[in-house]
C-alpha cells in the first residue's frame, strides 16, 4: 500500500487513488455502518499545497468512492483555511497542535442532517481526521464516518 500511496501523491496517478476508491466504496455500500452515508467530504489541502501537487489526493479517492457508492461528493464545504507544516517526523501531540484550528466548513446548509463520510489518504495518529470531524460536527444533526486508503505504523 505504501508504494501505491506514494504513487498516488507524489508521482501524481489519480489513477490509482480512484481505483482504491472504486473498490473500497463498492465494500462500504455493502456495509450496514455506512448505508447511510449520503455525503463525502475530503481532507481538504491548502491552496498554496494544492498548486505545488496539483491535485488533493484526498479528493482523487473521495471521487472513486463516491462514483462507485452513489453518493454526492462535497468538494466545497470544508476548507483548510491556514497552512500548516507537514506532519511527517511530529510527534502525536505536534501532530494535534499543527492541525489545531485549521479546518473550517464553508457552507453549513450544505452539510447539515447530513451522515458524512470523510476521507483522508493515510491515517497516522488521527490528528488531521480528528481536527476536521470536530469542525463538521458543529454542523446540526450531522454524523461523520471515516475511511483512509491506509495506516501508518508509528
Amino acid at each position: 500500500m505504501q508504494h501505491l500511496v506514494h504513487q498516488l501523491k507524489y508521482r501524481g496517478k489519480k489513477e490509482i487513488g480512484i481505483t482504491i476508491g472504486k473498490f473500497y466504496g463498492a465494500e462500504l455500500r455493502g456495509s450496514d455502518l455506512f448505508q447511510g452515508v449520503n455525503c463525502i467530504v475530503a481532507v481538504p489541502l491548502h491552496e498554496k499545497k494544492l498548486k505545488q501537487r496539483g491535485f488533493n489526493q484526498s479528493e482523487v479517492f473521495a471521487e472513486g468512492l463516491a462514483s462507485s457508492m452513489d453518493v454526492k461528493h462535497d468538494k466545497e464545504s470544508l476548507v483548510r483555511v491556514r497552512a500548516s507544516e507537514t506532519q511527517t517526523r511530529r510527534s502525536r501531540f505536534e501532530r494535534w497542535k499543527n492541525v489545531e484550528s485549521i479546518f473550517e466548513v464553508k457552507n453549513k446548509t450544505a452539510l447539515e442532517g447530513r451522515h458524512i463520510l470523510l476521507v483522508d489518504d493515510v491515517v497516522t495518529t488521527g490528528a488531521t481526521l480528528e481536527a476536521c470531524a470536530q469542525v463538521l460536527l458543529q454542523v446540526p444533526n450531522t454524523t461523520v464516518s471515516i475511511a483512509t486508503i491506509a495506516c501508518a505504523e508509528i
